[in-house]
């Protein structure tokens, strides 16, 4: 498509006209114009990008301008010469055109704050900006209704998970892990009924696990170790139909009490359940062989569990890794698990086991 930029007399806007299908008479026409504009003195014609929706230019302008370094030059191109849709790291959508769907700027040690003003990107369903050195709070961004994908983790991001957050009613994966984050997590977070995985390990937050989580019946893998999180694991965890073929529980190294949910050994296709270095008490379920033929870690080392270790945890015959140790378990060690052919990690250390 062939476009003609002109600048009148008048100093008025630069206009744009598509002339890809007139003939050579209209195109004299068009260029009549240009030509009494230099005539007139209006030589200083400004051929820069005309640019399309105006919100997602401002918002992305100021997400710049919170921008204090940037090393590799990630950002360069972002300037007036290039529309915004061409800048490094955004894409626009087809069906809406010049609407920003998707903001990538991954892995380049950016410095700066996470400016309000993303959230005027009412398009957007991707917003990536893991592994960067971005600071202070994380803003509401709750206008993003079209938001799937959250990428923020490692980062110096500081304060609480907003509650707005939960607004984002189309979120499926959430990853805040490894930065600095405090407070509880949003107890509305059941709200987020799309969501298929989320990572919130590697903080400080603090406060019990949100029961609503058993509301996230998408939900597939669920990440909250290394935080100081207390109080009991909520039994609907073990309730959520699509936890399993290849999925994970990861809730180890916090301070959670009381005893293991028998629902979560109901999770017949979990490849993962990590709940070490808590406070847990309680004996292992008589049928734990019944938890996963898949499953390849069973981690539930240093917690107060006691009891047995029963003998049919060698039926879990994809075992990778049994860690039990740390514990008050008593009686003998099952010779079951002298079966299991794929452990290549046993770790029974610091119990109460009868010799073999």
């Amino acid at each position: 498509m062939v476009y003609l930029y002109w600048k009148l007399p008048s100093k008025s806007d630069v206009v744009c006209t598509n002339v890809g299908n007139i003939n050579l008479m209209g195109l004299s026409m068009l260029v009549l114009p240009v030509l009494l504009g230099l005539f007139y003195g209006a030589s200083d014609i400004n051929c820069s990008t005309v640019h399309g929706n105006t919100t997602d230019h401002r918002s992305l302008l100021d997400f710049k301008g919170a921008i204090r370094a940037d090393p590799r030059g990630a950002l360069r191109s972002w300037n007036e010469n290039i529309h915004y849709c061409m800048w490094s790291g955004i894409k626009c959508s087809t069906m809406h055109p010049e609407r920003v769907t998707v903001l990538n700027l991954a892995n380049l040690s950016l410095t700066g704050q996470i400016t309000p003003s993303l959230g005027n990107l009412t398009f957007l369903w991707e917003l990536t900006l893991s592994n960067n050195l971005f600071s202070g709070q994380l803003p509401p961004l709750n206008r993003l209704i079209r938001l799937e994908s959250l990428y923020l983790q490692n980062n110096l991001l500081q304060g609480n998970i907003p509650n707005a957050l939960t607004n984002c009613s189309k979120l499926r994966l959430l990853d805040l892990s490894s930065n600095m984050l405090v407070g509880s997590i949003p107890g509305n977070i059941g709200s987020l009924y799309n969501l298929v995985g989320i990572d919130l390990s590697n903080n400080s937050l603090t406060g019990n696990i949100p029961p609503t989580f058993g509301n996230n019946t998408y939900l597939k893998e669920l990440r909250l170790t290394h935080n100081q999180l207390k109080g009991s694991i909520p039994e609907d965890l073990g309730k959520l139909p699509n936890m399993g073929e290849n999925r994970a529980v990861f809730l180890g190294q916090n301070r959670l009490s009381g005893r293991v949910p028998a629902t979560l050994f109901n999770l017949s296709k979990l490849i993962i359940l990590d709940l070490s270095m808590n406070k847990l008490r309680g004996t292992l379920p008589y049928n734990i062989g019944n938890l996963s033929a898949a499953l390849r870690w069973l981690v539930l080392g240093a917690n107060n569990l006691s009891g047995t270790m029963p003998p049919s945890i060698g039926a879990l015959k994809n075992l990778t890794v049994l860690d039990l140790g740390g514990n008050n378990f008593v009686g003998p060690i099952p010779y079951s698990v002298g079966n299991l052919p794929k452990l290549w990690k046993l770790d029974l250390s610091d119990n109460h086991f009868d010799s073999w």
